[in-house]
């Protein structure tokens, strides 16, 4: 970095000026453009050109070509599958790396509550509450988390910071992963938070595994990626491998699930209920049945919500910033082949 004036970074993300400045005093050969696509302005020819690193959500890439010095390219999102087909991303030289790490503090707390709600009947107390009706208490007794089993399907930074939370409640956590073999995580994780070292699971399945670590469990979390393996993963088949009565939680892609073979699987009781925050199509469409399920909740794609978002996925760009100007790997790049 010595021997050079200027590392050109462009962002298509609105960042303020807080922020800007943290990211220039990463080292002060850094300048930061900022391309405001919510005013309309466009990057132009000579933005592109310029630009070594680009923090973008994914809509707005350059053409092979039309940036000859990008070397390297954040995505503001742990789910990179939308930009996976862009041409650009899969030149040699160009690395690009996710913000998978920076939401699992809130959509912990999120699957949290959804558990407690799954759990503690809160569909049934609501919509009686809308009925004006006093259910008796023997009806609602609960499924507490205290000695029940849940299973979290796809082990990564979510799945780990769920699995720490439930620890102290004093539940059993079973983890399904690609790569058994490999228990700790070395990807970016905020201080204090997750599993980095595989320490809250009770027994960790291969996805091969899937039904039979799913016949013990009184809860399901979905947090996966969504990749050509994993599309549709959760169909009939695997619903009817789950424990009668269990509850399902979904926080990473809607197209993960099958929906209709949820809908028949909640329709005839066989899954005592859902939380769902993500879909196959969104908005979900008014006339989707899911919206006339008693025993499911629906939110709109809010888990990864937080006010601080854009603050703490600065952290990690930053902490990376310094990585690629020492030369130093950099966290959560982005593996093609295996589509996250």
């Amino acid at each position: 970095m010595s021997d050079r004036k200027q590392l050109e970074i462009l962002s298509t993300i609105s960042l303020n000026e807080a922020q800007i400045n943290r990211i220039k005093a990463v080292n002060r050969a850094v300048k930061v453009s900022i391309v405001k696509r919510r005013d309309g302005e466009e990057v132009s020819s000579d933005q592109w050109q310029k630009a070594e690193v680009v923090l973008t959500g994914g809509r707005k890439l350059p053409e092979v070509g039309e940036a000859p010095n990008l070397r390297w390219v954040h995505i503001p999102f742990a789910g990179v599958d939308p930009v996976l087909d862009a041409p650009i991303l899969k030149e040699k030289k160009v690395v690009t790396t996710s913000s998978s790490g920076v939401m699992i503090s809130q959509m912990g707390e999120y699957v949290v509550m959804a558990l407690l709600m799954l759990g503690h009947k809160m569909s049934e107390i609501i919509r009686a509450q809308q009925e004006r009706k006093w259910l008796m208490s023997k009806m609602l007794a609960p499924v507490e988390l205290r000695g029940s089993t849940v299973g979290i399907v796809g082990y990564g930074s979510v799945g780990r910071e769920v699995a720490r939370r439930l620890h102290s409640f004093g539940a059993t956590v079973l983890a399904a992963k690609r790569d058994v073999m490999h228990p700790e995580d070395r990807g970016y994780t905020p201080e204090g938070l997750g599993d980095p070292d595989g320490d809250y699971f009770t027994r960790l399945y291969p996805i091969e595994g899937l039904k039979g670590m799913l016949a013990d469990c009184d809860f399901v979390l979905i947090a996966l990626p969504l990749t050509a393996e994993t599309r549709h993963l959760f169909n009939a088949e695997i619903f009817a491998a789950m424990k009668p009565g269990a509850c399902l939680i979904n926080v990473s892609r809607g197209d993960v699930i099958d929906e209709s073979a949820l809908e028949h699987a909640l329709k005839t009781g066989h899954l005592g209920g859902a939380v769902l925050d993500v879909f196959s199509q969104e908005p979900l469409p008014e006339e989707s049945p899911l919206w006339s399920l008693d025993n499911l909740i629906i939110t709109p794609h809010v888990s990864g919500v937080s006010n601080h978002f854009l603050d703490d996925m600065i952290d990690l760009f930053c902490e990376n910033l310094a990585r690629y100007i020492d030369g130093k790997p950099l966290h959560n790049v982005v593996d093609f082949e295996k589509g996250y």
